[in-house]
């Protein structure tokens, strides 16, 4: 019997390790990477979505989120992080601590003002997001709307209708967006789903602005 359960915490150890993803980063948004091939949710923060924008204080409308995913892939690109796993969100992503050379990403991200601290799940990062504020550091030097109200806003808000705005904005299975013109061999069976965050586009410049890319076929 000893024998047994000898063997069954072998075999687990390395079920256990697998959670922690450890290995080379590539970005794909703010605060959802791929680590070592695990899809990953940083813990702890909240950066603002590839489409959203924010408005400097000349009243200029900028992609802040589009800035920050290029903010964060010139950082972190192809390093190395080890990550802590602490839960599983609803898309099935790890959401995890992690660092890069000994220091904590989500720290580091909300101290420079790259993202925010998502105080709804954790208060570790609250003082750093208020040095930031204080010192208008990063998204702190303009006007923003925090990513999860901006998220709310666009499930509330009415879609474009397909007879105005006929090119689909679709998510894939791996958070790639990618939109789908009239006559495209994917088009006719490409659904929009809200909740995702798809949508419809009223033009290829609206839709690449928005961080889409064309639909290879």
């Amino acid at each position: 019997m000893l024998r047994i359960c000898a063997i069954f915490v072998l075999c687990l150890i390395p079920l256990l390790a697998a959670a922690d993803p450890r290995g080379r980063i590539r970005v794909i948004d703010g605060d959802t990477w791929d680590v070592g091939g695990e899809r990953v949710r940083l813990f702890g923060i909240d950066a603002p979505e590839s489409d959203q924008t924010c408005q400097s204080p000349d009243g200029a409308v900028w992609g802040c989120g589009q800035w920050v995913s290029q903010q964060v892939k010139a950082r972190y690109e192809g390093k190395r992080a080890g990550c802590k796993a602490v839960d599983t969100d609803r898309y099935g992503r790890i959401v995890a601590r992690c660092e890069v050379a000994g220091r904590d990403v989500g720290r580091a991200m909300v101290s420079d003002g790259l993202a925010f601290a998502y105080r709804r799940y954790a208060m570790d990062y609250d003082l750093d997001e208020k040095g930031a504020a204080v010192n208008g550091r990063g998204l702190h030097g303009s006007r923003f709307q925090r990513p999860a109200q901006f998220r709310s806003a666009k499930r509330s808000a009415v879609p474009p209708s397909r007879q105005d705005c006929p090119i689909k904005g679709n998510v894939s299975s791996k958070g790639v967006k990618i939109y789908h013109v009239p006559g495209q061999e994917h088009y006719g069976r490409t659904q929009i789903n809200m909740a995702k965050g798809e949508r419809w586009f009223c033009s290829e410049a609206e839709a690449r602005r928005a961080g889409w890319r064309r639909a290879r076929r």
